[in-house]
Parts: structure tokens; sequence; C-alpha cells
């Protein structure tokens, strides 16, 4: 099999792959996804953005105690 067929079959099995995405488990959501309204992309930028603060937030206290604790306890 030369490289000009082998490439074929996988430009075939690509296709059908493709093919079947739409059919399968996940093409009920695909069909039902749409694009977000301004009011929803803001509200899940804003949650996400205050999630991100919080955890780096906490990430900081914590190192901080890790940090300066220790030499003002001991």
């Amino acid at each position: 099999m030369d490289i000009v067929e082998k490439s074929w079959e996988i430009q075939k099995r690509i296709e059908e792959r493709v093919k079947r995405f739409g059919r399968g488990r996940y093409g009920r959501v695909l069909k039902m996804a749409r694009k977000p309204t301004n009011d929803e992309y803001i509200k899940t930028v804003l949650i996400t953005a205050l999630g991100l603060t919080l955890i780096g937030g906490l990430g900081f206290t914590i190192y901080l105690m890790i940090r300066y604790l220790p030499g003002l306890l001991g």
C-alpha cells in the first residue's frame, strides 16, 4: 500500500466519523446549542471571574500562612 492509498483511507475514516458525530450522543446537544445572549455571556464571565478571584485569594492566604505563620509562632 503506497502513501496515496494510505492517505485516502485515513481521509475516508475521518469523514465517516464526522458523519456519525451529529447522530450520536452529542447530536442532541449540538442541535439544542445556541449562541448566548449578551446578558448570559456577561453573567458567565462575572461568575467565572469571581470564582477565579476567590480561589486565587484563598491560595494566596494559604501561602502567606505557610510562609510567615511558623516564624510568628516559634
